[in-house]
């Protein structure tokens, strides 16, 4: 009767959401409720062509493996699809920028499909593997199952059913209009709900670990998980204008919302996008290189320095507003003060290789994490002078900032994420190596250059946008209309849409390499250059 309590629980949402689109007060509810009737009717489906009704022979169930994979092992396809799925819509956004005669009216013009690139890269792409990674980490840091039983998987195909409903509320514009596009209050409601489920399953792992200490990947999983339930509630509290329609108020308005928006903006990058992959960081690095962290200590004073300095820090990006003054400079000091244990942290990640630096050299995953943790480190100095005012008023609102934000988020978050997804695939499936190495360094090298061309573009981009917004003549009028500076930017964006489709290259070969290897096919494959051991020296 396996899976039987879930096909109950997918076939009642079905029904409501059935009943949701009869009953819709407006169309675009409607079209959502139909979607997700849909799906929840195809889960439905597929269970019950995975359910076994048969009895229970008299020997009973077969005994639990000692960890739940299954889901990690989901979770690490789903990282994979739907990094592919983000990486694609972003080629796509950047070339509505340069030739904007591929924005498609109405769905998908840019102001539809941005949004949908962010989120799928941050919370599909992002958000999947840190399920998966703190679900195989905790279980093996705890020397435990995870806790609640299937409760992992509901934690899973919520998270997607979230995924798929905030997807296409974007392209149908069913959204709260903000800063973020965040979806509408009943897709929030919803994933609230999953993410109590995926705290349980985690807090859970930990009070019943057989292990008596915690180690500190765990520490900084625990913190993301909490601190961004926060900042999920605080950022979208809203009423809803009906129970059978998608609008809904929020209950900020003006500067307070405008504050509440980037202390969540801001501290999802700092929880989200730092605190959780820097828990994959403490493990998957030792563990690829065998070798311990390089300072207990010392990631212990990163994770209490890095968790209580980030949560100020959100202001710096209202300076010029009508956020009071003070409360600007309170998060640019906040902000240059997180250089120093952000820091700290990648030195600690980096000084772990003591002793197997070669790995550099021969191993491409180890390459490619070494490169991660290079990338946490300039973007972690680059933001903490970006707060800094002086500089802000030249980099704010140009493509500085987004060169800042996509080296972080392409060189660190995705970077790490592919050496983790490619440690864990052959010992998920038991395979004997993945399916080629080489495929790995030249995903290496086209993700890197990628990154390399995007950064190095939006950086001269955004600081010739700034220097010719603020070009007076002798009379004091401006040189340059709007229309000009955005005319000028027409190579940098294309060259962007270079860079991404590289990155994008690199993580379809990935895709293609980590099936092979789930498949169980070996690719006969001369070793890389520099892997061959160097003879030995004459007697």
């Amino acid at each position: 009767m396996k899976h039987t309590v879930e096909m109950i629980v997918l076939a009642v949402g079905a029904f409501l959401a059935l009943v949701g689109a009869g009953f819709a007060q407006d169309r675009l509810f409607g079209a959502h409720m139909w979607i997700l009737f849909f799906v929840l009717l195809g889960g439905t489906l597929v269970l019950m062509r995975r359910t076994d009704f048969r009895p229970i022979p008299a020997g009973g169930a077969p005994r639990q493996s000692e960890y739940f994979d299954e889901v990690v092992k989901y979770g690490v396809i789903a990282t994979m699809f739907w990094g592919v799925v983000g990486f694609l819509v972003g080629v796509v956004v950047a070339l509505q920028l340069a030739f904007p005669d591929l924005n498609i009216e109405p769905w998908f013009n840019f102001g539809r499909v941005r949004p949908l690139h962010t989120s799928a890269v941050i919370f599909a792409f992002g958000g999947n593997a840190l399920i998966a990674t703190s679900f195989y980490v905790v279980q093996r840091t705890s020397r435990a199952r995870l806790f609640g039983g299937d409760l992992g998987w509901f934690v899973f195909w919520g998270y997607q059913l979230f995924i798929v409903l905030a997807a296409t509320g974007y392209l149908l514009g069913i959204t709260q209009s903000r800063e973020y596009a965040e979806p509408e209050w009943y897709v929030d409601l919803w994933l609230t709900v999953v993410w109590v489920a995926y705290l349980v399953v985690f807090l859970g792992t930990i009070l019943k670990r057989k292990e008596p200490h915690i180690y500190v990947a765990n520490w900084f999983y625990l913190s993301f998980i909490v601190t961004i339930a926060m900042l999920h509630v605080v950022n979208n509290l809203a009423v809803p204008v009906s129970f059978l329609g998608s609008k809904s108020y929020s209950a900020f308005s003006g500067v307070q919302d405008a504050l509440t928006q980037w202390w969540y903006g801001h501290n999802a990058v700092g929880f989200f996008l730092t605190a959780g992959f820097l828990a994959m960081m403490y493990y998957f690095i030792p563990k690829q290189v065998n070798r311990p962290v390089y300072s207990y200590r010392l990631s212990i004073i990163h994770f209490w320095a890095l968790i209580f300095m980030y949560i100020w820090a959100g202001p710096h990006h209202l300076h010029y507003t009508a956020l009071p003054d003070w409360a600007q400079t309170l998060g640019m000091v906040f902000s240059v003060m997180l250089w120093m244990p952000s820091w700290g942290g990648m030195i600690n990640g980096l000084m772990t290789l003591s002793g197997a630096w070669d790995k550099v050299r021969t191993d491409p995953v180890v390459r490619m994490m070494v490169m991660a943790v290079a990338f946490y480190g300039m973007a972690t100095f680059e933001g903490p002078m970006m707060s800094i005012k002086a500089v802000n008023s030249l980099s704010h609102y140009t493509d500085w900032t987004i060169g800042h934000v996509h080296s972080g988020a392409l060189g660190w978050n995705g970077l790490i994420t592919f050496g983790a997804i490619y440690y864990l695939v052959p010992k998920l499936w038991n395979r004997e190596r993945l399916y080629s190495v080489r495929m790995v360094n030249w995903h290496f090298w086209l993700a890197t250059l990628g990154i390399v061309i995007y950064a190095a573009v939006m950086w001269v981009a955004g600081i010739q946008q700034g220097l010719m917004w603020r070009e007076y003549d002798d009379q004091g009028f401006l040189v340059y209309s709007f229309a000009e500076t955005v005319a000028a930017m027409f190579p940098y964006y294309v060259m962007r849409a270079v860079g991404g489709a590289l990155f994008l290259a690199g993580a379809v070969l990935m895709a293609f390499n980590i099936t092979m290897t789930i498949l169980g096919r070996l690719r006969d494959e001369a070793p890389i250059v520099g892997a061959v051991p160097l003879p030995a020296p004459a007697e």
